[in-house]
């Protein structure tokens, strides 16, 4: 045995803290940026660019990225991708690079690295509609599927924090409006419609939605404005409507408020 490979030393002076997330970035060996995530028992170490394992599956970047090329492959080949099928490995093994995915995704997210953890969101579900499209089994679908509404929010979350970053917060709110859009679509068509009032990732959404209006309803109001006409120009009605319907929003919440 050598006393090498006591990870001791390195986990000294950075406690484990349940219930809280603790992720630090260094620098690996190989001179290239690295994530780290504390653990009970340890730590996960996870590479900032490619698949957080650092492997390259059948030489593509990621998993997702093979599949993707053989369904294009066999498209090619077939003229459609009626007959293309995953299986139970293969959507195993697609649901744990979701896992590899997820974890780099929650350590972004707390470093505030957010073009990363879009990215990485987006990765998961494109994962999603993947084995949703061509898994052979309905247990396969389900399991990948479960936690569609948990990732939809952290994209939103990653692209609104990047936007309110820029101080436009008008197009922040827009993004929080569409992942809740997305998620009250989803549970909709799975006929959860009752869980839309309490569902914890749109109870977050919408209650982050409201802090931004309190914040700067003059800002936001002028960047809708804007967006409104902009889209009125194009004559892209529907998106115009929309910004119509944050705008009467804005201004009843932000009526309200003053009223108090």
């Amino acid at each position: 045995m050598s006393g090498d490979l006591d990870i001791g030393p390195i986990l000294d002076g950075w406690d484990y803290r349940p219930g809280r997330l603790s992720v630090r970035k260094i620098r690996g060996l190989n001179g290239r940026p690295k994530l780290q995530l504390r653990l009970d028992l340890g730590l996960l170490q996870m590479e900032v660019e490619g698949r957080p394992d650092g492997t390259k599956p059948f030489g593509e970047p990621s998993l997702l990225a093979y599949y993707l090329k053989e369904l294009a492959r066999y498209r090619a080949e077939h003229g459609t991708d009626e007959g293309f099928h995953l299986d139970e490995e293969e959507c195993s093994a697609l649901r744990r690079e979701m896992i590899q995915y997820y974890h780099r995704r929650i350590s972004l997210l707390e470093l505030k690295e957010y073009e990363g953890a879009a990215r990485d969101a987006e990765h998961n579900l494109r994962i999603m509609d993947l084995i949703s499209s061509y898994a052979l089994r309905e247990e396969d679908r389900r399991a990948s599927d479960a936690f569609r509404p948990f990732v939809i929010m952290h994209l939103a979350q990653a692209r609104a924090s990047l936007l309110l970053r820029r101080g436009d917060y008008g197009g922040a709110l827009e993004e929080i409006e569409e992942g809740i859009e997305r998620i009250e679509g989803l549970l909709s068509e799975r006929g959860l419609e009752e869980l839309i009032p309490e569902a914890k990732e749109l109870r977050f959404l919408r209650s982050w939605a409201d802090r931004i209006r309190k914040l700067r309803p003059k800002e936001i109001r002028e960047e809708l404005e804007r967006r409104m006409k902009e889209a009125a120009q194009r004559e892209d009605y529907e998106r115009a409507a929309k910004f119509r319907d944050m705008l009467r929003e804005l201004e009843g919440r932000h009526g309200r408020g003053r009223s108090n």
